[in-house]
């Protein structure tokens, strides 16, 4: 099989060649295999988490919900962190929802 690359990326692929000491078919054949495998795993994944979504073991948590939570987690994790950086413990700002403060 013969592949073309434009100018630029076949300039990176024999640059890596040359810094990694291997050969830019190996390199290619390396990449090519990594994104298939990628590829596969992030299939199954999605397979499987839908699978539980459809099966009920699951259950999906709204966007705003999901997102609500995480900055909670974050003005926790900052506040931990100045807690431990400055020896007093700071407060985490209310998070704003679409329905006001919470």
């Amino acid at each position: 099989m013969e592949v073309r690359f434009s100018p630029d990326v076949q300039a990176k692929l024999e640059q890596m060649a040359r810094a990694t000491g291997r050969r830019s078919d190996q390199l290619v054949e390396n990449v090519v295999t990594d994104f298939f495998d990628d590829i596969t795993f992030t299939r199954e994944t999605l397979d499987r988490r839908y699978d539980d979504m459809e099966s009920g073991r699951v259950t999906p948590i709204p966007g705003d919900e999901a997102f609500a939570r995480l900055r909670a987690k974050s003005a926790a994790r900052q506040a931990e962190h100045q807690s431990a950086a400055t020896g007093f413990t700071r407060r985490p700002r209310p998070t704003l929802t679409r329905f006001g403060n919470s």
